[in-house]
């Protein structure tokens, strides 16, 4: 307990913690392309994905079971035609990675401090 009587709160490892990143590139020739381009976008954000990069989504999870229940929506969303690639790293791996905005480099983000509710 800590000095005020309440429970500490214990934060999950970093090891624990992951990162899943959607890499896609899709067809957008067509109004349909463009349609099922939009509709997979809308997919994404709606599960809390964010842009990293144009066609990069990354979204965190608090676990390796939440990632794989995320990577299950993101499949059974998937257009038929196109290329998309799903990586998950720990939130220790995705510490080390190296950003540069034009020649500066800069800081990974933070990791979210929001609960998941289920």
């Amino acid at each position: 307990m800590s000095k005020n009587n309440f429970p500490e709160i214990q934060l999950p490892s970093g090891y624990r913690l992951m990162w899943l990143f959607v890499f896609f590139d899709l067809p957008t020739q067509t109004k349909k392309h463009r349609k099922a381009y939009q509709q997979f976008r809308d997919v994404l954000l709606k599960d809390g994905f964010t842009m990293y990069q144009f066609s990069v989504y990354t979204r965190h999870c608090i676990s390796y079971q939440s990632a794989e229940a995320h990577i299950n929506k993101v499949e059974k969303q998937m257009p038929a035609e196109g290329k998309i690639s799903i990586l998950n790293v720990t939130d220790k791996q995705f510490e080390k990675i190296v950003n540069y905005f034009g020649s500066e480099r800069i800081p990974p983000p933070d990791t979210p401090q929001q609960l998941e509710m289920f």
